[in-house]
């Protein structure tokens, strides 16, 4: 297997591999992270032993902070990158189980929608998909996951809204499976995972297999949005709107960052000149 500089495995315990995402300062996902994951997944695939793969974060405040957008944009084929990620985890005979602290939005919260299972700390997790507040629509599969998963008017509220929102809320629109007092969560999913991996392989896989036809979206549907993303990027309102994250922390641990939502807002304003961009 070969290095990855943004991942960290642990093979420990039979047929688990738990692997720690670590991209500092805030754990945003760029051109190599989406590269690597592609990597992790074959390896995955080709291991006969991997039954259960839990992904966590190093930062205890973000557990996946947002694509870089303009880095992805020096590199249109990234998204296609993505999108067969996204398919090959959901359809690999291993589970996949996403352990969440801190926030994960945008192609975060995407991430994990791709996985099997999500379960959140309710001190500390928090959702977003904040698109839509700098003049662009998801496209790595919130508006293909998100329908299934919570319903199309609560889908509407989460991504028309570009708000975050708390792991109680996740939780009781079934965006995640279940959240947990944050001194329990490693405990609750280290239980269910070696559970799930004294289970036969071949077993798991053919359940994951029959439940995957009720629920997972298709490559074309991903693609639809996939191949929105980056013509939005030329749109007026999107250019003014992404002009006013320039010197407010973008991309590093900030106010900003922490509390992305309620700065959204402040963007519309961009047709009148009006340059604040601080939380109402």
């Amino acid at each position: 297997m070969p290095d990855y500089s943004q991942f960290n495995i642990d093979r420990t315990h039979p047929g688990l591999w738990t692997i720690t995402f670590n991209n500092p300062p805030i754990n945003m996902f760029v051109n190599t992270t989406i590269v690597e994951l592609g990597a992790l997944v074959t390896y995955i695939e080709a291991d006969p032993s991997v039954k259960v793969v839990v992904f966590q974060s190093a930062n205890p405040d973000f557990f996946i902070a947002h694509l870089d957008v303009a880095k992805a944009a020096e590199r249109p084929e990234v998204l296609g990158l993505w999108r067969e990620f996204v398919l090959r985890l959901s359809s690999t005979p291993a589970v996949s189980i996403a352990k969440i602290r801190g926030r994960t939005r945008g192609i975060g919260n995407e991430f994990v929608l791709a996985c099997d299972m999500r379960f959140a700390s309710r001190q500390s997790a928090l959702f977003g998909q904040p698109e839509i507040g700098v003049g662009l629509v998801p496209g790595g599969g919130a508006l293909e996951w998100l329908p299934r998963l919570v319903g199309r008017s609560r889908a509407l509220e989460i991504v028309l809204s570009g708000d975050d929102f708390d792991a109680d809320i996740a939780e009781r629109y079934g965006w995640v499976n279940r959240t947990v007092e944050d001194a329990d969560l490693d405990s609750f999913v280290d239980t269910l995972a070696r559970r799930l991996a004294s289970f036969n392989r071949e077993t798991l896989s053919a359940a994951k297999a029959q439940l995957n036809r009720f629920g997972t979206p298709t490559a074309a549907e991903l693609q639809s949005s996939n191949d929105m993303i980056f013509p939005m990027l030329a749109w007026p309102d999107a250019q003014a709107r992404r002009g006013k994250l320039r010197n407010i922390g973008y991309g590093v641990r900030s106010d900003f960052e922490l509390n992305f939502g309620r700065y959204l807002p402040g963007f519309g304003r961009a047709d009148d000149g009006d340059t604040d961009t601080q939380p109402g």
